[in-house]
């Protein structure tokens, strides 16, 4: 765990960091839907527990110099049918403006905290700019 992440917002990890800063990429650990003093947020909705994730990812990001633009691909682990899927997947669209990164949304059997229904897991990279197409 890492104190400056804790007192940018994030709550406090169990044994492990949120993420590791390598030259110009951040290795994040899977996002989840945990407010700033650890409660799981929205239990039963998966749309919501994906906006808390996109949040944590988000001040995770911020806090180590990152921007929304540098988040290059996002797997989305949601437990739950079409639906619950979808909803969540209508989120980080929304977020993204609709020009989501390369992306991969699972359907999981179960994921680490009781009653969590998504984790989100990213590559951050602050590369050089793409050439326009």
């Amino acid at each position: 765990m890492n104190d400056g992440e804790v007192a940018a917002g994030l709550a406090a990890t169990p044994g492990y960091r949120y993420a590791d800063r390598v030259g110009g990429r951040l290795h994040v650990a899977g996002q989840v839907p945990h407010d700033r003093s650890g409660l799981l947020v929205g239990i039963g909705d998966p749309a919501e527990q994906c906006r808390q994730c996109l949040r944590n990812l988000l001040t995770l990001a911020r806090h180590h110099g990152f921007a929304l633009g540098d988040i290059h691909r996002l797997t989305i682990y949601v437990v739950g049918d079409r639906a619950a899927l979808g909803g969540a997947w209508d989120v980080v669209v929304d977020l993204f403006g609709g020009s989501v990164p390369p992306a991969t949304l699972l359907g999981v059997a179960v994921l680490g905290h009781e009653d969590q229904l998504v984790e989100i897991d990213a590559e951050i990279d602050r590369g050089p700019t793409p050439l326009p197409r």
